[in-house]
């Protein structure tokens, strides 16, 4: 028996990507655009292939998750961004500034064992295994889109949790105003954070309001598996009104604090890179326009929506 699915406005398919060679990086115009560009084309028209993600053996637990059941209330009004193209244009800044060579540099990072501690202003701190947080959290797929702030998109199927479930084991306090998250410190694995003159680990906040609203997911998987390492395994946050800088990767600590915390990339360029960053047509970037993105993979130019398209669930946030 056939239905008609009438989309919400809010709602996207699944099947896009492009990779960017033109926008300039976070901090500084691409070096050798050329030479990237060149990459690019041979990448999508197959000349050469992306590399890929290294076989890895699913634990018992995972064998029992994956694939979750996706959560139907999160749909695409376009096709899911290729698997192959999402894992191989990531920004990854802890590994390296050339998106392309993130999925060879991210497998230094060991996965396990992982532990996120959850504390601050919470009546019940605790230390979590991600393990244990595979086994008792509300595991579901859920389909997303992605803006950077580079204004390159894609779409993608996450498999994770609600944020607001991980803090309610917690239980904020009413002092608790605020929620910063900081990210591993490898420097000799990650050899970006050699770089002693920026503010590592890396780190990033949101309000009490915005991490207990639905959208708000904490991913351990794309794509119907574990995540894999440049996408930041083993845990990562997902907050698709918001540019792609603000999902922290690679998450070890969640701490609810009174006051609105220091970010990455707001403490190096607070003038381009504000910490609320809510997707923005009508505000452009220092250097360039937000009105549009530009799809990796396909190329598709898409005109960018308020709040990625998510307004009628986080607009009120912002009244």
């Amino acid at each position: 028996m056939s239905h008609i699915k009438i989309s919400k406005d809010w709602e996207i398919s699944g099947n896009l990507a492009t990779p960017e060679s033109v926008f300039m990086s976070r901090r500084k115009f691409l070096q050798g655009t050329a030479l990237t560009a060149v990459a690019t084309t041979a990448l999508l028209t197959g000349c050469t292939s992306p590399p890929h993600d290294p076989e890895v053996a699913l634990s018992e637990t995972e064998k029992k998750i994956y694939p979750a059941k996706r959560n139907e209330n999160f749909q695409l009004d376009r096709p899911v961004t290729s698997e192959q193209i999402a894992a191989s244009y990531n920004n990854f800044y802890e590994f390296t500034q050339v998106k392309e060579d993130v999925i060879v540099h991210a497998q230094a990072l060991p996965k396990r064992p992982w532990t996120v501690e959850v504390s601050g202003l919470v009546r019940h701190p605790k230390i979590f295994d991600v393990d244990d947080l595979l086994r008792t959290m509300p595991i579901q797929e859920r389909l997303y889109r992605h803006r950077c702030v580079e204004a390159w998109a894609m779409a993608v199927p996450w498999t994770g949790f609600p944020l607001k479930a991980l803090l309610k084991q917690v239980e904020p306090t009413y002092k608790a105003t605020y929620v910063r998250m900081t990210t591993f410190y490898k420097p000799f694995t990650a050899q970006g954070q050699l770089a002693f003159w920026e503010p590592w680990p890396y780190m990033e906040g949101l309000t009490v309001q915005e991490a207990m609203n639905d959208l708000a997911f904490m991913a351990v998987g794309i794509y119907g598996h574990p995540l894999p390492k440049q996408h930041g395994a083993p845990l990562r946050l997902a907050v698709p009104w918001k540019y792609g800088f603000k999902s922290i990767k690679s998450v070890v600590k969640i701490e609810l604090i009174d006051y609105r915390p220091a970010t990455f990339w707001n403490t190096l360029q607070g003038l381009e890179y504000d910490f609320t960053a809510n997707v923005n047509p009508k505000i452009p970037h220092p250097r360039w326009s937000q009105a549009k993105e530009k799809m990796i993979g396909t190329g598709e130019i898409r005109p960018t929506l308020p709040f990625n398209g998510y307004g009628k669930q986080v607009a009120k946030l912002y009244a």
